[in-house]
């Protein structure tokens, strides 16, 4: 179990960094896949959406920061914490009717992925 609460944890990190390279580099695309639909045009999105990327590159960052100087323990605490993102997100597209697919294939499973490997880091289990 604690190799597969690390890799899930390494593939949250990873996976949303790429996500936020993927905003920081092409905001109106990245913003495509996330459930919702676009934003109205204007001179200004595409640097809110950036935004998005900055915030998404640094969650990642902090799960691979406590993965090398931290312990399990750390990472899942980490992890339980930043579950209330995708927890977050699919709460925010569901009430916005968005997708639903989209609510709860990608951000609810990552939300469950990401507490289930959090309990198991946290207790001591994996």
């Amino acid at each position: 179990m604690h190799w597969f609460a690390i890799g899930v944890a390494m593939l949250v990190a990873f996976a949303i960094i790429a996500i936020g390279v993927m905003y920081l580099y092409s905001p109106r695309a990245a913003t495509q896949s996330f459930g919702l639909p676009l934003p109205e045009e204007g001179p200004n999105i595409a640097w809110w959406l950036r935004l998005k990327g900055v915030r998404d590159m640094v969650a990642g960052l902090v799960v691979l920061a406590l993965m090398v100087w931290g312990g399990p323990r750390m990472v899942g605490i980490a992890l339980l914490v930043e579950a209330i993102t995708p927890a977050g997100d699919m709460s925010l597209i569901l009430a916005a009717k968005g997708s639903t697919k989209t609510a709860f294939g990608i951000h609810g499973l990552t939300a469950a992925l990401m507490i289930l490997a959090a309990i198991s880091l946290i207790m001591g289990l994996a």
